[in-house]
């Protein structure tokens, strides 16, 4: 049985408050799917004929994998890359895709990247009926980008921030938007007296507030584009051996216990990179979550809300799906990058 969940997208009614406050219950609902579940696995069934997907990064690594799963489903993919080269090649022989320049770091002018690629965009005039913001960095030594901004918390959020706002004319209607936050998010929540870390830079705890704000960030998203039905979520792929990691060091990587002393992972649950999109894909098409929304994912299903005080990497801090913090978060990113749809 072929299925489009698209189409239900477009005759949904805002639910009222009420049904808002127990759709953001962190509560697996028992998806058809798992941990081990692949691309392929999810996409079983799913009509992806004429739909529109955009994905950050959508050249390397996750980002890849997401494009060709889609795209082999039938959509019409369009790549935004800040390597327009490297991207045509590495898609070279996939059927429908399309290849558009995007360097989210470079969003704080009338004339950025950003803008310019919505700007592409809005003019092109396509409904964009899954907006995935995969792109990310991780990591990294300190970096300031934009108005002295901490790069992992410009790039990873105020980037996919201003562009989903900019890109909102083409999402009202019906559409999903996916963003990559990772169990990283425990490391961190966002540090409200030192955002853009002026003071004593760690590189794991930006990354951590970087991919808190990517959940917080779905959770107001989600309560404001219900009306335009415009549903949002946010994943953890799991664990995935990809070029995330190009940021760290074989020392680090082997004091963290991630490879051995040859650089071989060694890591006992890693992940496929098909393995490792499927979350994404299912949040993304699902008709599953046709009616929720707001909601951190992971391993095919709604996450649990966690209730250990310890670092675990698994289930989702409520620091990271709080209404207060989000909404905070929200106000504050619009007010930096000068962008809000709303």
């Amino acid at each position: 049985m072929v299925c489009s969940i698209f189409a239900v997208h477009t005759i949904l009614s805002p639910p009222n408050i009420e049904v808002i406050k127990m759709e953001r219950q962190q509560i697996p609902i028992g998806s058809n799917f798992g941990k081990n579940s692949t691309a392929e696995d999810v996409l079983a069934g799913i009509n992806l004929k004429n739909i529109h997907v955009v994905v950050t990064g959508g050249h390397a690594g996750l980002g890849l994998e997401t494009s060709k799963a889609l795209a082999h489903a039938g959509a019409l993919v369009t790549v935004a890359s800040r390597n327009v080269e490297e991207a045509y090649t590495a898609t070279k022989d996939i059927p429908n895709i399309k290849i558009e320049a995007l360097d989210l770091s470079n969003l704080n002018d009338s004339k950025s990247s950003v803008w310019e690629f919505s700007q592409r965009l809005l003019k092109q005039d396509r409904h964009i009926d899954l907006l995935i913001n995969n792109a990310g960095i991780m990591a990294c030594a300190e970096t300031r980008v934009g108005n002295n901004w901490e790069s992992q918390f410009a790039v990873n959020h105020l980037g996919h921030f201003a562009l989903t706002n900019q890109l909102w004319p083409l999402l009202k209607g019906g559409a999903r938007v996916v963003t990559l936050s990772s169990a990283g998010h425990q490391l961190s929540p966002i540090r409200w007296n030192d955002i853009h870390f002026r003071y004593d830079y760690d590189h794991w705890l930006a990354y951590g507030q970087a991919k808190t704000a990517n959940a917080l960030f779905s959770v107001h998203l989600d309560t404001l584009g219900q009306k335009d039905n415009v549903r949002s979520f946010s994943v953890h792929p799991g664990n995935i051996a990809t070029s995330l990691q190009r940021h760290l060091t074989h020392e680090e990587m082997f004091a963290m216990g991630w490879i051995d002393k040859d650089g071989n992972p060694t890591i006992a649950d890693l992940k496929t990179p098909q393995q490792g999109v499927a979350t994404t894909i299912w949040a993304a098409t699902t008709p599953e979550l046709n009616t929720l929304g707001g909601l951190y994912c992971e391993d095919c299903d709604i996450a649990k809300l966690k209730s250990s005080t310890e670092i675990t990497f698994k289930e989702v801090e409520a620091y990271a799906v709080d209404t207060e913090q989000a909404k905070r978060l929200w106000d504050l990113s619009s007010e930096l990058t000068s962008s809000n749809a709303f």
